[in-house]
């Protein structure tokens, strides 16, 4: 079965890191682009970070530039999303997503053809 599980959301107080991991299951990751979304309540979902298949090259919202990290463990199955400097606008559902290419092509929903179920963000003190 194909499957993404999304692991590692929770409460942070603001300026503090949490690490998010999306460990695939049902097919090798190796060849394939994965992204990182966010749904906010009351807001659409968007994109976060972008990484190419064997993690050449990665591509982020500007507000999360310089502050998430995606990363990829092909060894593993499993993408990543390290999250510092956390704000209280980070706050939502995190979802990873696989995309059908090895590059990244943008952040529409079309581009991705395998979705995680999310996990949850909170960013309070």
């Amino acid at each position: 079965q194909v499957q993404l599980v999304e692991s590692g959301g929770g409460l942070v107080q603001p300026g503090g890191s949490l690490k998010l991991s999306c460990a695939a299951s049902g097919f090798s990751l190796d060849n394939y682009a994965m992204g990182w979304f966010r749904q906010a309540p009351g807001k659409e979902r968007e994109g976060v970070a972008c990484i190419n298949a064997r993690g050449r090259d990665t591509f982020y919202q500007d507000s999360v530039e310089a502050r998430f990290t995606i990363s990829r463990d092909d060894a593993k199955n499993t993408a990543y999303l390290q999250m510092n400097g956390l704000k209280s606008e980070d706050a939502a559902i995190y979802y990873c997503a696989k995309a059908p290419y090895n590059k990244c092509t943008g952040y529409g929903p079309q581009q991705y053809d395998r979705w995680g179920q999310g996990t949850q963000v909170a960013v309070s003190s």
